[in-house]
C-alpha cells in the first residue's frame, strides 16, 4: 500500500483537493467526503494512465506538516 499525501481547500462552495508528488492530479467536490471519494479516484486513474503510457510511478516524498502560529 502506497500513501500521497493530499492537500485539501475549502472554497466558498465546495472542496478542491491536489497531490503534490503527481502534478496534474486535482478533483473538486461539494463536500469535504465528495473531495475525499473524487480524489482517491482521480490518483488511480492518474497512477493508471501512467502505467499505460510507460511513466514511472513517483514514490511518494511530500510530507504534510502544522504550524501552529497565534494568528490574532
Amino acid at each position: 500500500m502506497t500513501s500521497y499525501a493530499v492537500v485539501y481547500e475549502k472554497a466558498k462552495s465546495n472542496w478542491a483537493a491536489y497531490v503534490p508528488d503527481l502534478p496534474g492530479c486535482v478533483s473538486t467536490g461539494r463536500t469535504r467526503l465528495d473531495v475525499e471519494r473524487n480524489i482517491r479516484e482521480a490518483i488511480e486513474l492518474h497512477l493508471e494512465a501512467m502505467r499505460e503510457v510507460g511513466e514511472p510511478i513517483p514514490t511518494p516524498a511530500a510530507e504534510i506538516g502544522l504550524i501552529d502560529i497565534d494568528a490574532r
